[in-house]
């Protein structure tokens, strides 16, 4: 198998070709740093050494964005394996494995298992948005007696379960850590409007490439098709990324899509479905992909439309968790930016940002 890099920049390809083959390793960076592609490429690189490698992260759907990025990349021995978290722990502990209240593992009993058997000779994990796993997860890895890399960053922490970068690290015991730099994904205008929601110490650089500001729109009840509708024809070469707040709202516009535009072939995708249309996208087809909160971290689109911001209107706009939603949903945008509301009042979290980085009507 030989290696092929995928669109990486001097410094990405810098800090790639930085890391030792052998430990423990933690590479943080804000979002579109490239930490999905390069834990893609760093999982190929440690597949080279001959031993098969699992590449991690939480969500199933950004489990199939880096299987594809993965499968671009060549190897086609299986010597790299995509897997989410839950299903490679199930694997491992075998049958019946105990789960817990909050949707995890039991980890005392998977401590124990770990405990009674040996440390699993070559086991090499590399983990992407490794901010979403608990720090169990990491104690485990430590007992396996495996190498370990993780990307992570701690301000796009949107699950109940997580793990701050000091918490990867002591997990880990003996662990280097690199920080990557810059936003290679969004235009400078919507990495602004993104950093007014930023929750940790120090702004990201933002990128030099320039695009049009995020625009929020006042809609009328039920008429965010419309706009749905207006986009994906002005675009249409575009990947569209819809994100909402409830699988309720997903289907709702996917029926009123289907309904009035039956030629844009949304795509809808949906945790809870086992298989089918709703479980497997091809991510890189232009056109809109409906998808929950839940399940947009990792990912980015050409243009992102987040329909339902009055949901939050009831929320305290100083909430550390509603901004670091709002960080997250914004840095998915390549390109464009676009929030909408129903009703009289604009919520109080986009209130607060001036005309200068978003644009009304």
């Amino acid at each position: 198998m030989t290696l092929t890099y995928l669109d990486l920049t001097r410094d990405q390809r810098s800090v790639l070709d930085g890391l030792p083959f052998e430990g423990n390793h933690l590479i943080s960076g804000s979002p579109g740093s490239g930490k999905s592609l390069l834990a893609a490429q760093r999982a190929v690189m440690l597949a080279l050494t001959g031993t098969p490698v699992v590449l991690l992260t939480r969500s199933h759907l950004l489990h199939q964005a880096l299987a594809s990025t993965v499968h671009a990349l060549g190897p086609r021995d299986r010597t790299v394996r995509v897997a989410t978290a839950h299903s490679w722990l199930a694997a491992w502990f075998g049958p019946k494995a105990p789960r817990s209240e909050d949707g995890w593992y039991d980890w005392p009993a998977f401590f124990e298992r770990a405990a009674e058997t040996e440390p699993e000779p070559g086991l090499t994990l590399v983990v992407d948005e490794g901010q979403d796993l608990p720090p169990e997860f990491y104690r485990l890895c430590r007992l396996l007696g495996g190498r370990i890399t993780v990307f992570a960053d701690e301000c796009q922490r949107l699950t109940e379960t997580n793990s701050t970068l000091e918490e990867i690290a002591r997990r880990l015991g003996e662990c280097s850590r690199v920080e990557l730099d810059g936003n290679h994904r969004s235009s400078r205008q919507i990495a602004a409007f993104a950093a007014q929601f930023h929750t940790g110490t120090g702004l990201p650089t933002l990128p030099d490439r320039d695009g049009p500001p995020p625009r929020v729109h006042r809609l009328p009840e039920r008429g965010a098709a419309d706009l749905l509708m207006t986009l994906a024809q002005t675009h249409p070469t575009h990947t569209i990324g819809v994100i909402v707040n409830s699988t309720h709202t997903q289907f709702s516009l996917l029926g009123s899509l289907e309904n009035r535009a039956p030629w844009l072939k949304p795509q809808l995708y949906t945790s809870r479905a086992v298989k089918g249309r709703y479980r497997t996208l091809d991510l890189g087809r232009p056109g809109i992909v409906l998808l929950h909160r839940a399940s947009a971290k990792g990912l980015g689109f050409d243009t992102v439309v987040v329909p339902d911001t009055h949901t939050d209107a009831g929320t305290d706009p100083t909430s550390s968790a509603l901004r670091m939603t709002y960080y997250v949903l914004a840095t998915r945008a390549r390109h464009e930016l676009h929030l909408a509301y129903e009703g009289e009042t604009e919520p109080p979290l986009l209130a607060q940002a001036g005309p200068g980085v978003l644009l009304r009507g």
